[in-house]
């Protein structure tokens, strides 16, 4: 009798916490992160805006990539255009500084005005939920996959949805990029 006690308990847990996971990650608009301030939100704060994701570093052969960001953060902030810079130290330790020594070198060499996040993993056993809802064939059906290196790029759309992905050698000026940009604004 205990067996099926505990065979009908693991079960209805399992339906719960399946039920929980497939909520949590229904939208990436409802995943919270915290700023390169500290400062904790949701990202349905740019629900309504289309979104660039960014992985990003400041020690690596694609750190120049910042200046592109900018200016098509700049070309495009009036539309409802946003860019998300997330840091992080995954490869070869290219973002080894702090939050602060990070929005500082982003500031003085490249005038970064679009946010910035608090340093995360985009990969292995600590990836951070938003990294796993990108990346996950199952959040992620078209897009998804291993982040390869700095500066991998997602484009969302006003209502949360994955519109399309750009490796790290796409500079983000690249025509195809700025097309696909215009087609959602």
């Amino acid at each position: 009798m205990r067996i099926k006690y505990l065979i009908l308990f693991l079960l209805i847990s399992f339906v719960n916490l399946n039920g929980q996971a497939s909520k949590m990650n229904h939208n990436i608009l409802d995943i919270t992160v915290k700023d390169i301030d500290g400062k904790t939100f949701k990202l349905n704060s740019f629900k309504g805006k289309t979104i660039l994701i960014v992985n990003v570093a400041s020690k690596c052969g694609f750190t120049p990539q910042y200046e592109g960001l900018q200016k098509l953060y700049d070309k495009y902030k009036n539309k409802n255009f946003v860019i998300l810079g997330f840091p992080s130290n995954d490869f070869l330790f290219q973002e080894t500084g702090s939050d602060e020594e990070i929005k500082e070198f982003c500031t003085t060499n490249y005038a970064v005005t679009f946010p910035m996040f608090s340093k995360i993993s985009v990969r292995g056993s600590d990836q951070h939920p938003l990294y796993t809802f990108l990346t996950s064939k199952e959040t992620n059906p078209n897009y998804n996959g291993f982040i390869t290196w700095n500066f991998n790029k997602f484009l969302i759309d006003k209502n949360g949805k994955i519109t399309n992905r750009f490796g790290s050698k796409i500079e983000p000026l690249n025509q195809e990029v700025i097309s696909e940009i215009e087609k959602i604004l």
